[in-house]
């Protein structure tokens, strides 16, 4: 059932009984003497809100999203995922709260020695489910991306476009609840990177809350989708963006 995203970063009124799936209070990171590479973020997104982040190479938008995938830690302030804060978080409850996100790396990360089968399989293995509960499931995914006909190809064998929308099965094959993609068009062409975009929008149709980071502006225009803006590690405010 596709549902309309939320237009902004910051809870309503009308939202206070919904807890935030992603709430950051007075953020900063600093990486050992240097000056912070994040100051003073504050933010909520709401669950089944779409947002993308931009900003210049160095206003600190991977760090951003590797908070919000448990990757780092803040310096300083709270970051809390799904209503919990993960400073107080038991390491036991790290697994199960990872399930619940999906990430998208600029780099891709996939297994270049697996078929695209195995490699959007594979949160599923390491789940310990059995492969007859998910090989359908998986290979809807695959049809779903567009990749119905390379099931046994392996990752080198693959464009760029395929490898992302790979990482995007992959990604998603344990239908998170937030899913966080970085830089996912940064490496194909600009119809590939509507395809993608597509894809995003309705992962987030869906239910599931997405972030995007992107340089590429009019993809972002194009979207329509509200943007948080970092400019020397600050965040300097949310734009609701125009449909085209």
């Amino acid at each position: 059932m596709s549902r309309t995203p939320a237009s902004d970063a910051f809870p309503r009124a009308d939202d206070a009984d919904i807890a935030p799936v992603v709430r950051f209070e007075d953020v900063g990171v600093r990486y050992g003497r240097a000056p912070e590479t994040l100051r003073d973020i504050s933010l909520a997104l709401m669950p089944g809100s779409f947002h993308f982040v931009t900003g210049p190479s160095g206003a600190g938008k991977s760090t951003l999203l590797k908070l919000m995938y448990l990757a780092m830690r803040p310096s300083r302030g709270l970051v809390s995922l799904f209503g919990r804060d993960t400073a107080t978080l038991p390491r036991k409850a790290l697994p199960a709260m990872r399930r619940r996100i999906g990430v998208v790396y600029q780099e891709y990360r996939l297994l270049d020695h697996v078929s695209a089968f195995d490699n959007v399989a594979l949160p599923l293995r390491i789940a310990r489910l059995r492969p007859a509960s998910y090989a359908a499931d998986v290979a809807e995914l695959l049809t779903w991306v567009g990749l119905g006909r390379k099931f046994n190809a392996l990752p080198p064998t693959l464009a760029g476009g395929e490898k992302q929308r790979l990482a995007i099965a992959r990604a998603v094959v344990n239908r998170p609840d937030l899913l966080i993609a970085d830089e996912p068009t940064g490496n194909i062409d600009h119809e590939m990177g509507l395809r993608i975009l597509r894809l995003l929008v309705e992962l987030n149709r869906l239910g599931a809350t997405v972030v995007v980071a992107s340089h590429d502006q009019d993809l972002v225009a194009r979207s329509g989708m509200p943007v948080m803006r970092l400019e020397g590690g600050r965040l300097t405010g949310v734009d609701a963006g125009t449909r085209p």
